[in-house]
């Protein structure tokens, strides 16, 4: 058996540009499964599951070679902590990435293990930008050896893929909380029971609740004449201000069941009433050269949609028979099916019709909440 498994090894320069590959790999399909939120977006997450178990054997392959180095401290250099460190840090991006598959949970304030995971990911490019700088070697043709450098790298990927199927079967067998995941690892929770699931905001998004009675809603941008609504004139079955009695019942009679699933690592399916944000633009008579449609919290938190997807998505003033609690984003959120939850915009105040994408949706993610602004 260890002659074969010498048969199948890499040399350790392919080792550790494999590593470096598969790292990557890793962090490309991560940052795209963030907004990955249809069922045509799996391919995204089994890529990156595989992905990281053929990473946990070549890791541990890397760790077999060097431990002898790493146990004598007469051998570290000056780069040798930054290589353990990266270590570490990989192998807990890994460790609790298999540890959520297999239905472990963690909480970490306001964060769990999935949160983890992701936070350690990030901090792993870093260490290896500083790792890199210090232990840089190129690969060269003579690492290569030809046919039995292909089927190591079959059996690498063969590995992975088979014990992505086990841990399934794992779950299913021992009815673990990982065995009832959407296809983008979520676990349910609260589908259909009104106001009571997960309240989660995206970093500093914190504002006071809002008062209704001074709040409204404005539709700007690529449209004929600016819109605002207040409250009354928005919530279905809820008369006031804001147009016709005609107009406004068919402005109010949105209905929509659709999937949250954030990215803490949660899904909750429920039935939606409030706008259809289609009816708003057609209300403000948006024009021809609107492309995209921008949707602005009171916190700053913004993102937008391309125009025929805004559409069909909806301003929510209900979930199920109940109003949305200020945790959930009261007044008004947007539903948009499809999307993942960081961009269901929360406590929307404002609907902007665009020619372009806004550009600066990116810093305001990042931004948000921080300036002040956030009070209702």
């Amino acid at each position: 058996m260890s002659t074969r498994f010498e048969r199948l090894s890499l040399s350790p320069r392919l080792v550790d540009w494999s590593i470096f590959v598969l790292l990557a790999l890793e962090l490309g399909s991560g940052l795209v499964s963030l907004v990955t939120g249809r069922p045509g977006g799996w391919v995204v997450f089994v890529a990156h599951s595989i992905g990281g178990l053929c990473l946990v054997v070549l890791v541990f392959w890397k760790l077999k070679r060097v431990r002898k180095r790493v146990t004598r401290l007469a051998a570290w250099d000056r780069a040798t902590p930054v290589s353990v460190l990266l270590a570490a840090v990989t192998l807990g991006a890994l460790g609790s990435g298999i540890a959520w598959v297999l239905g472990g949970s963690l909480a970490l304030g306001p964060w769990g293990l999935l949160n983890l995971h992701i936070g350690l990911g990030l901090v792993g490019v870093v260490v290896v930008a500083i790792h890199l700088r210090h232990r840089f070697r190129p690969p060269r043709t003579s690492d290569i050896e030809g046919r039995r450098t292909v089927l190591s790298y079959l059996a690498l990927v063969g590995i992975g893929a088979l014990a992505w199927r086990l841990q399934g079967t794992f779950n299913g067998l021992l009815k673990t909380a990982g065995a009832d995941r959407r296809f983008t690892g979520s676990r349910e929770e609260g589908s259909g029971a009104g106001n009571d699931f997960p309240v989660t905001s995206w970093v500093a998004d914190d504002p006071d609740p809002i008062d209704v009675e001074a709040w409204e809603l404005t539709v700007t941008g690529e449209v004929d004449r600016d819109l605002s609504v207040g409250y009354d004139g928005i919530a279905p079955g809820e008369g006031g201000e804001g147009g016709s009695e005609a107009g406004q019942e068919e402005r109010n009679n949105g209905h929509l069941r659709a999937t949250l699933d954030c990215t803490s690592g949660w899904y909750s399916v429920h039935d939606w009433r409030g706008v259809r944000v289609g009816n708003l633009l057609a209300e403000a008579d948006v024009t021809e050269n609107a492309r995209w449609v921008s949707f602005r919290s009171v916190t700053g938190y913004r993102w937008s949609l391309p125009i025929e997807e805004a559409r069909d998505a909806l301003l929510a003033t209900h979930v199920g028979d109940e109003r949305l609690t200020h945790g959930h984003g009261a007044p008004l959120r947007l539903v948009a099916p499809g999307r993942r939850g960081f961009q269901w915009v929360k406590w929307v105040t404002e609907v902007e019709a665009r020619e372009r994408k806004d550009p600066g949706q990116w810093l305001a993610v990042f931004v948000s909440g921080f300036d002040g602004d956030g009070e209702g």
